[in-house]
């Protein structure tokens, strides 16, 4: 594989020459076509990445993600590129491992690397993070999360919510429990169990707890239940399917039967929940198509085009064997 200097030397002119023509500068035909007919002759490809940072417009788009070990985001990402690819732009991801103080300095990094716009995979956004969006120069797109004075894209995690509340007491059950998040996730943590209050609050003989959890099934399996030495419901509502796996898990080793014993279901609609025994009832948010919106909005930001300040991604209820039906109260 040849590279730039390579070029230069076979074309007889300075590098500085050929990466001007490479950006699109000013080149005389006569060594424009000298260029051109080296570059066929050896198949050389120039680096993409290398030649956005050097132009002064990149089309690189920098991606902040909390975790690289979720379906969610590996789901959203592929959905990010494959669009970003189609429209010609490329995709820098950063890694927070969860550190917001990381998340932060990463904003103001991927503005000095000169990325043309920002996609913000948030669990959380405070005052620092408003902050530094509103320091930098380029577009942010705020993706799971919504921030008033920022452009966001979310799933209807509220209405979500409710559609799983209103699914459960159709199916009869009135004795419930929903295993939640941290309220610092305002979408997991609070949009969801809100939602869920909502379809729950004026329904007769109806009994409704609160619990909350960290949002790791090994955590959730180790002790989910323990918390229901109290109260037992017959339907356990879970904020994300990790959680919902987890509690499975926690049931079986308790000796209880899923759903027999207790109905649970989850958010997300990860793959693997349809492979589980029983099968999860569970709310499929459209992870790949909500990341091609995503590369969509931040292109058309990049571009100074005018998209709505809120956005929202499609979801349904997927109904499957870890939901019995219940004779409901009259």
């Amino acid at each position: 594989m040849k590279n730039i200097a390579d070029i230069a030397k076979l074309a007889g002119v300075a590098k500085s020459t050929v990466s001007r023509y490479l950006n699109g500068g000013s080149v005389s035909e006569v060594t424009k076509r000298k260029i051109e007919d080296i570059i066929t002759e050896t198949g050389y490809m120039p680096n993409a990445f290398a030649q956005s940072l050097k132009a002064k417009k990149t089309n690189i788009i920098g991606i902040i993600v909390p975790q690289l070990d979720s379906y969610e985001t590996s789901q959203t990402l592929i959905g990010i590129d494959q669009q970003l690819r189609a429209l010609n732009y490329l995709m820098l991801v950063s890694h927070t491992n969860r550190n917001l103080e990381r998340e932060i300095e990463n904003i103001y990094t991927l503005a000095k690397q000169k990325v043309a716009g920002i996609i913000l995979l948030a669990t959380q956004i405070t005052d620092r993070h408003v902050q530094a969006i509103s320091e930098i120069d380029i577009p942010v797109l705020l993706v799971g999360q919504h921030h008033d004075e920022i452009h966001s894209l979310v799933h209807h995690d509220e209405e979500a919510g409710y559609a799983m509340g209103k699914y459960i007491i159709e199916q009869g059950h009135r004795r419930l429990a929903f295993l939640g998040v941290s309220e610092t996730d305002i979408a997991v943590g609070v949009k969801r169990k809100e939602g869920f209050k909502r379809a729950t609050r004026d329904v007769n003989n109806c009994e409704v707890r609160y619990f909350e959890t960290k949002a790791n099934m090994r955590e959730v399996a180790a002790n989910a239940l323990d918390i229901f030495n109290d109260f037992f419901p017959s339907a356990l509502i879970c904020a994300t399917d990790e959680i919902a796996i987890g509690a499975v898990k926690a049931a079986y080793t308790k000796g209880m039967h899923v759903p027999a014993n207790l109905s649970v279901t989850g958010f997300g609609g990860y793959e693997i929940t349809a492979m589980m025994h029983p099968a999860l009832t569970t709310v499929q948010f459209y992870f790949i198509e909500a990341g091609k919106k995503a590369a969509d909005h931040i292109v058309q930001l990049v571009n100074g085009q005018d998209i709505p300040m809120l956005t929202y991604s499609n979801f349904e209820i997927i109904a499957r064997e870890s939901v019995d039906k219940r004779f409901a109260p009259s």
